[in-house]
């Protein structure tokens, strides 16, 4: 009996086991991307999941997030050569407004379908497959004369989105070693950091050189290609074929039908950011010329400054809620933005460049803390409530973009913007969210 005196001492069957959720679903944890930590303990790579301890495996963060922001990149030069195409083409805020919807509601119908698709049976080259799409898109967009071809290149890279969102933020959880927000942060923080440079290039590419140098940005494509590969080789031998058991709801957690609820309420607090931040992204440009009478060169530059404002808001938003709470961040990052939208309309133009900051910075850290929280509360469904969310905020964004264009043709852009001003008042609905049982760490 003293030989079995050891094992039996060291082996936790003497105290309680909590297994998160996320345990029975994520494959294991490949040891290429934490070597140092593989050298030191190789009969990790057997197990589960990684070890609270091994932390994120940040190669593949940086990886995932430098094509959300190769990918963002070339979707923000639509919205960004859309004085140019008006110009062109005479179109009017409508038209405008239609190229948007073509884009996005081409993402926001296919996300939830190839979320819900992966989950049944992921698919590891699909980004980059998927990245084949945006990269046709950009050079049809290039030699595009007629209004309806322009439509079809939009909706071809809004195609390329739908297929990178879903999977992409899966793989950014996977990576995450357990920093759920975190790792969804920096996966965001490359998004829109890429849609804040599509103003810049534009003012300093298309602009100069016109619609045909889009196809320049096809280059961008092919990089994000060659990386999206090179990370589906990283996944696939970490997807595992076998069943799951079926898990059991968390005694604490809260019941079907409130979670019913709160992802209404996640999907109306996502639909008042989204909307107000696709108002600026979409008319800002022609807001400021109207209003201020800059430059369109110049007018594309104070985008540039919303739109990194709200990529460092989109990066600090997860941490936070890692530190605090989702909840909270979602109260205070969208409540948070009402006095500086409702003063927008009435400032001056350098008033107006240092109130986007501030709406950029608070608004936009929201997002992490949005899709976190609905993973959580449908664990076994990442890829679908990531692309359902995704999806909703391009949709919305599309949707709003095409009836904000029609309002601002009947009567101006700055009613737009005087309505718009009171959408973060939606974050009131935030009281109806439930709180959440920490994760076992």
């Amino acid at each position: 009996m003293r030989r079995f005196a050891a094992p039996l001492r060291d082996a936790p069957l003497n105290k309680p086991v909590v297994v998160a959720e996320e345990t029975l679903t994520e494959p294991v944890v490949v040891s290429d991307v934490a070597t140092v930590a593989a050298k030191s303990n190789a009969k990790s790579n057997a197990k589960p999941n990684a070890k609270p301890g091994a932390g994120p495996a940040y190669i593949v963060l940086a990886g995932i997030s430098v094509s959300h922001f190769l990918n963002d990149t070339m979707q923000s030069l639509i919205a960004s050569v859309y004085p140019i195409l008006k110009d062109t083409y005479a179109l009017d805020f409508a038209q405008i407004g239609m190229i948007t919807l073509a884009f996005q509601f081409t993402a926001s119908l296919l996300q939830p379908v190839v979320g819900h698709y992966t989950d049944k049976k992921a698919q590891p080259y699909s980004l980059a497959i998927g990245m084949a799409s945006t990269f046709f898109g950009l050079l049809l967009l290039a030699v595009a004369q007629q209004y309806l071809v322009i439509l079809v290149a939009a909706a071809l890279v809004g195609l390329g989105s739908a297929v990178f969102h879903p999977e992409s933020a899966r793989i950014a959880r996977l990576a995450s070693g357990g920093r759920y927000g975190f790792a969804q942060s920096v996966f965001q923080l490359g998004g829109s950091f890429g849609t804040s440079m599509g103003p810049v290039l534009a003012a300093l590419i298309v602009v100069p050189f016109g619609q045909g140098s889009i196809a320049w940005f096809s280059s961008i494509a092919f990089l994000a290609i060659l990386i999206l590969w090179r990370i589906g080789r990283w996944y696939a031998p970490q997807i595992t074929a076998k069943k799951v058991a079926p898990l059991h709801a968390h005694p604490d957690g809260p019941s079907s039908r409130r979670v019913a609820i709160a992802l209404l309420v996640l999907v109306a607090l996502l639909f008042s950011k989204q909307l107000y931040v696709s108002s600026l992204s979409s008319y800002y440009i022609f807001y400021l010329i109207d209003r201020f009478g800059v430059s369109t060169q110049a007018a594309q530059m104070y985008l540039f400054v919303f739109l990194a404002a709200n990529a460092v808001g989109a990066f600090l938003g997860g941490p936070l809620g890692d530190r605090f709470g989702r909840k909270i961040v979602i109260w205070i990052s969208i409540l948070g933005a009402l006095p500086f939208t409702l003063a927008l309309p009435y400032v001056g133009l350098v008033g107006s460049a240092v109130l986007s900051v501030f709406i950029g910075l608070i608004i936009s850290s929201t997002t992490s803390s949005i899709i976190v929280f609905a993973q959580e509360l449908v664990p076994h469904r990442f890829g679908m409530i990531s692309g359902v969310f995704f999806g909703v905020a391009f949709g919305i964004g599309g949707l709003g973009a095409a009836v904000l264009g029609k309002l601002a043709d009947h009567t101006s852009i700055e009613f737009v913007y005087q309505v718009c001003s009171y959408l973060p008042a939606i974050g009131l609905l935030a009281v109806f969210l439930p709180k959440l049982p920490r994760p076992a760490r």
